[in-house]
């Protein structure tokens, strides 16, 4: 190997997607229902921790809460239960060496910790990312529909004025082939009273709507994220393939406002294609890296077979668990610190190059794609 550090243990992050941790102690359903996207452990048996994500707790967590590797699932979840939830939280996020969360605040499914909760068990700072539809569907249950695309813009620049960036679900609501236009205010308009109309709970799953979301978004300069590829079973995972958004990159692309496409798998070699041909896009393979466990450096080594290393940011999409945060900071800076050395041993770059892309996609790319300062 080469003098580079395999396991970048000291390279600075910037998470540029993640969500709220749990303050709540667990029982084991409960954990496993946070530890993948499956609802929890299937009622015809078997476990969560038998799958690359559950190994690689055992693997990596104990330590943290001063067992061995490897402890078994039982006398881990005893050993997370005697701690409590607040110490857990602390000692995980403290590992990570995390610097910076940038934070989607739009899933609430129970109280989670703030942004700035987040930030202080790593001692870092945070800053909100703003969902698009739920804004949305807040200020559609506030008034009419003639009037809601102006009054969405005027509440979208006040809540975003100290965000650093917005994000679309259009992938689990629509799909993301979005056309590139942008549509009117009238046709807009259309499309709220269509859902007003149906009475109900208000849920934006409209394409002229995501697209209004996302060019309201583009219009005050804020860099943009979507779900793409893998998530939960509400998702319909052939309508989230990013190539399905090349209307919508093209239209976009003049705009020089920076277009995040979060996730990716099993599609991150089409994003990474994207962020080739597109200036303006930038890739992460965030929800992938803890969930593949072992197999998170093949990965990221996938995506990063085209996209540009200027173009590629780190993400850990944890919620819920700390123990998430941790394997994604831990499996990345692995993967990546790998994937580098291997390249200066077979003299395709220097260390110094290695050195150099590390500190892009740990940090520098989302310090210069969000603006952070």
């Amino acid at each position: 190997m080469s003098d580079l550090d395999p396991d970048l243990a000291g390279l600075p992050l910037v998470d540029h997607h993640c969500h709220g941790l749990v303050r709540r102690d667990l029982t084991r359903a409960g954990f496993e229902s946070m530890l993948t996207e499956a609802a929890g452990p299937s009622a015809l048996g078997g476990s969560l921790f038998d799958s690359q994500v559950g190994l690689a707790v055992r693997r990596w967590c104990p330590p943290v809460l001063d067992l061995p590797a490897h402890a078994p699932a039982e006398e881990y979840l005893d050993r997370r239960a005697e701690l409590g939830a607040d110490e857990v939280n602390r000692r995980m996020l403290a590992a990570t060496g995390t610097g910076t969360f940038l934070v989607d605040t739009g899933y609430l499914p129970e109280p989670i910790t703030s942004p700035a909760e987040l930030a202080a068990l790593a001692g870092g700072r945070a800053r909100e990312i703003v969902r698009l539809e739920a804004l949305a569907e807040e200020v559609l249950a506030q008034g009419a529909a003639g009037d809601f695309p102006e009054r969405f813009r005027t509440r979208l620049a006040a809540r975003t004025a100290g965000a650093a960036g917005v994000k679309s679900i259009a992938a689990y609501r629509v799909g993301l082939a979005l056309e590139g236009t942008r549509p009117d205010d009238t046709e807009v308009a259309r499309a709220a009273d269509r859902l007003l109309a149906g009475g109900g709970p208000i849920r934006v799953a409209d394409p002229v709507l995501h697209r209004f979301l996302v060019w309201s978004g583009i219009e005050l300069g804020m860099p943009v994220q979507f779900h793409v590829g893998y998530g939960d079973a509400d998702v319909d995972l052939h309508r989230c393939d990013p190539l399905l958004l090349t209307d919508l990159l093209r239209a976009t692309e003049p705009a020089g406002v920076p277009v995040m496409l979060l996730h990716n798998y099993p599609f991150h070699r089409h994003a990474g294609f994207l962020a080739q041909a597109f200036g303006h896009v930038f890739v992460d393979v965030g929800l992938a890296s803890h969930n593949v466990g072992q197999r998170s450096g093949a990965v990221l080594r996938e995506l990063l077979e085209l996209a540009p290393f200027g173009k590629v940011l780190f993400s850990s999409d944890a919620f819920g668990l700390a123990e998430l945060y941790l394997l994604g900071t831990l499996l990345f800076r692995r993967g990546l610190g790998r994937y580098l050395a291997e390249g200066v041993v077979e003299d395709a770059w220097t260390t110094a190059d290695a050195v150099r892309i590390a500190g892009l996609i740990g940090a520098g790319n989302a310090e210069r794609a969000y603006r952070l300062g």
